[in-house]
């Protein structure tokens, strides 16, 4: 049985305690244990597939399909491991699970409570996980401690204490120390206030982790270990560091490992391991050169909906040693003022990222042809593949009002339809074409030479596709498919020849991009726009 790490937040949303466990899960690694990660959401939902970006971030979609928390990308990027659905767990799982249970008379009979039936379903998945080939499994409960959702959350990992012993399982609290403008001091209340409600449920954390815009002052320290009842080498500063690559260095530097080992019983030495995470983490701010790339989207408002893809170029840029300035902008300002299209020659590169529905789609179209016109070097994702097809297909193949059947059922040349198998479905939540699939690149191409082999591996998530009726009429004008799945039936990826970078993929390839181990297609990128900047 492996031991249990229980991450919970306090004081409000958003401090980062998904960087804070993966950064914790990273140190254990580098100490040559094997880790994984579980994020628990309390929200109602089954998974993340149906949920608006703009709300709830970026879905991020494992190998095996699942529509999950973006803080599961985090923990994939930082452990460069390939997580499963099976460790992202919804409170609509849960009650799913048990209301089936219910119905088919399961329970013979018994009251069905929150405890002990809801608490021993989340035990039971938790416990799932834990096979013998691991270590230590982190879970993270999402929300804060106080809110309704995740006091059964809460309340398992209770229980999983007594029944796993104080040397098996430790809690981590996540707080916040604010500094209030004309005072000048770390706050403490709100830390306190925060483990006086973890208390109430009957959780005392072992180790109190602060996010911080400044180091922890030692006063500080003393106040917080006095207040919460935890020893003093238990408070732990997370204050701001360049780059959340960096988060694990600062933790090692705080000794976080000193009372882990010591609570859990483990012998924890990251040796000669941590210079190599130390020489990736340095690559994400020592570059001096500067390259613009402009983000066309339409969930702008929240960059956290582009996670992935903001990683994905971050990656790309501190490997060649540069430095990304992704600006995002509307795609919907295009649309009503063509003259805005200027903006766009001040940037090294365009991306067209995902996305769903007709809102922003033809401010998207008429960016990728000005990018195609203009000679910027152009990337298209998944919804962004789409729209470079009806692009193409609108401006250089004269085919008039082309569109996808998303945007446009009636439009009179549907050069984007429904995959055959969504055809008559009418659910919205996992019926997408998700997860990995294998593409066979064609020889001679620009995406060969990207990726060097034949066959790659990438993940999915859409309902539309090229139509194969319109394959011969845009290939006759010049765009070329150079990459193809199930049997060569479904296009994957196009390209243009006599243009510095233009190419799009139906597959969504920032899912799978590492910190050291960029995705091929988004280096060739950025190496364009650096090109392109420096001719």
């Amino acid at each position: 049985m492996p031991k249990f790490i229980f991450i919970t937040g306090g004081v409000l949303s958003g401090l980062g305690k998904g960087v804070v466990t993966a950064s914790i899960a990273k140190l254990l690694q580098l100490c040559n244990l094997k880790v994984t990660c579980v994020k628990i959401d309390p929200y109602l939902n089954v998974d993340a597939g149906t949920m608006n970006p703009l709300v709830h971030g970026e879905v991020f979609v494992t190998e095996d399909g699942g529509e999950t928390d973006m803080d599961i990308g985090t923990y994939e990027r930082f452990l460069d491991q390939n997580l499963t659905l099976k460790h992202n767990i919804t409170t609509g799982q849960i009650y799913f699970t048990v209301i089936q249970r219910e119905r088919r008379g399961d329970y013979l009979g018994k009251c069905v409570q929150i405890i002990p039936h809801i608490t021993d379903e989340v035990k039971s998945k938790i416990y799932t996980l834990a096979n013998s080939n691991l270590d230590v499994i982190i879970i993270e409960c999402g929300g804060t401690v106080g809110d309704i959702e995740s006091l059964p959350f809460l309340e398992a990992f209770r229980q999983m204490r007594l029944e796993l012993g104080s040397r098996n399982s430790l809690f981590i609290h996540v707080t916040l120390a604010p500094i209030l403008e004309g005072v000048g001091e770390q706050k403490t209340k709100p830390t306190q206030h925060s483990v006086q409600e973890l208390r109430r449920i009957g959780i005392q954390p072992d180790i109190i982790v602060v996010r911080c815009v400044e180091p922890l002052k030692r006063e500080t320290k003393d106040k917080i270990a006095l207040f919460t009842s935890v020893e003093w080498d238990c408070v732990i500063s997370d204050h701001d560091v360049d780059n959340i690559y960096s988060v694990p260095l600062l933790m090692y530097e705080e000794s976080i490992l000193n009372p882990i080992g010591r609570k859990l019983d483990l012998s924890l030495d990251v040796g000669e391991n941590l210079k190599k995470w130390e020489e990736i983490s340095q690559t994400f701010t020592h570059a001096k050169e500067e390259v613009k790339i402009a983000m066309v989207g339409k969930y702008v408002k929240l960059t956290d909906s582009y996670v992935s893809v903001n990683h994905a170029l971050l990656h790309a840029s501190a490997y060649l040693g540069v430095k990304p300035k992704l600006n995002w902008i509307d795609s919907e300002k295009f649309e009503t003022n063509s003259s805005e299209l200027k903006l766009l020659d001040e940037y090294h590169g365009i991306l067209i990222p995902g996305g769903f529905g007709k809102r922003g789609s033809e401010g998207k179209i008429i960016v990728a042809n000005y990018a195609r016109e203009n000679k910027i070097p152009f990337l298209g994702l998944c919804f962004g593949f789409q729209l470079g097809i009806v692009s193409f297909a609108r401006f250089v193949c004269n085919l008039k009002d082309a569109n996808s059947t998303e945007l446009d059922p009636d439009t009179p040349h549907p050069v984007i339809d429904l995959l055959p198998e969504q055809r008559n479905t009418k659910e919205m939540g996992a019926t997408m074409r998700l997860g990995s699939h294998k593409i066979e690149i064609v020889k001679d191409t620009r995406a060969y030479k990207i990726y060097g082999k034949e066959e790659i591996y990438q993940r999915h998530r859409h309902r539309y596709e090229l139509n194969p009726l319109y394959k011969d009429r845009l290939e006759a004008e010049g765009l070329i498919f150079s990459g193809f799945s199930d049997e060569g039936r479904r296009a994957e990826i196009f390209e243009l020849k006599d243009h510095p970078f233009y190419m799009a993929t139906q597959y969504h390839p920032e899912f799978i991009s590492r910190p050291g181990k960029p995705e091929p297609i988004f280096l060739e990128f950025v190496k364009a726009c650096l090109m392109g900047k420096n001719l």
